[in-house]
């Protein structure tokens, strides 16, 4: 009994050894999205002789969506913000301290959110009032550049 309890124990681990659920590395990735978010605070406006505001890399949750429009979200109010995305999320990745990030996908559109509080953060659409849709193609990085600006003023 303990012979067999053995094996069943040893041909387990060795199966699970095995597995594909590995990440990848970021410097593996060869297809997906990549990018950086940043967050813009305070006056945004440019003024005479004075340098402009620099955009400082978040560390938060950037959280990817199968192509989302304006009517399949609840909004707070007319603001950037989510409460609720009714499409399927197909992935999330976290950025690092810079705010920069790096996510394998199939070749594909996607709608790309960031995590703001409780809630999603996009404020970029398209003519159909798709939210924030970028597309991957075959062995490309499609490069985006994400900018939380609810706290700036323009």
């Amino acid at each position: 009994m303990k012979q067999i309890l053995f094996f069943l124990l040893a041909g387990g681990l060795a199966l699970s050894g095995c597995s594909s659920s590995k990440k990848l590395k970021p410097s593996m990735i060869t297809q997906g999205i990549s990018g950086i978010v940043t967050e813009a605070t305070g006056n945004q406006m440019p003024m005479q002789d004075a340098p402009r505001p620099v955009s400082k890399g978040i560390l938060t949750t950037v959280y990817i969506f199968e192509p989302t429009n304006t009517t399949q979200v609840t909004q707070q109010g007319t603001s950037p913000i989510y409460t609720k995305i009714s499409t399927k999320e197909v992935a999330s990745v976290q950025t690092d301290s810079s705010g920069s990030f790096k996510i394998a996908l199939p070749a594909g559109s996607y709608s790309v959110f960031v995590k703001y509080g409780n809630n999603y953060f996009a404020n970029l659409f398209d003519q159909n009032n798709n939210i924030a849709l970028f597309t991957v193609e075959e062995g490309k990085l499609t490069e985006v550049k994400l900018v939380v600006n609810k706290g700036a003023s323009y």
